[in-house]
């Protein structure tokens, strides 16, 4: 199973970029999800769509990023809008087992595959 992500880059505050997400080797895939990891910081839950397509979102970005997929070509997409400094971080796609509640969503426990990551820079 690979994940390949890409769509990072370097942007002012306030500008967008889009992360593309490409899965192979999976028959069926359930949920999508994006998680991102800051300098010093955690790995944090940034958003997540269902195999039925149902968005969920951190507060954090709830109003500027928007997640889509495209269950035809096994991709998911991360629109990111206004962003902020505070969105600088390498950005992680993967793709879940199946989940049983809005809860498990937002679990990074809960999804198996990872792909290798893409930056995303904004400076102010």
């Amino acid at each position: 199973v690979q994940l390949q992500a890409s769509g990072g880059g370097s942007v002012q505050a306030g500008g967008s970029l889009r992360l593309s997400c490409a899965v192979s080797g999976l028959t069926w895939i359930y949920s999508l999800g994006w998680f991102r990891r800051a300098p010093g910081k955690e790995r944090e839950f940034v958003a997540a769509i269902s195999r039925k397509g149902n968005p969920f979102y951190a507060n954090s970005v709830k109003g500027r990023f928007t997640i889509s997929r495209d269950n035809a070509q096994n991709t998911v997409y991360l629109q990111m809008d206004s962003l902020e400094p505070e969105d600088t971080a390498v950005y992680y796609c993967a793709t879940s087992r199946p989940i049983m509640s809005e809860r498990g969503y937002f679990s990074a426990g809960n999804y198996i595959y990872w792909g290798q990551g893409t930056l995303v820079t904004v400076s102010s």
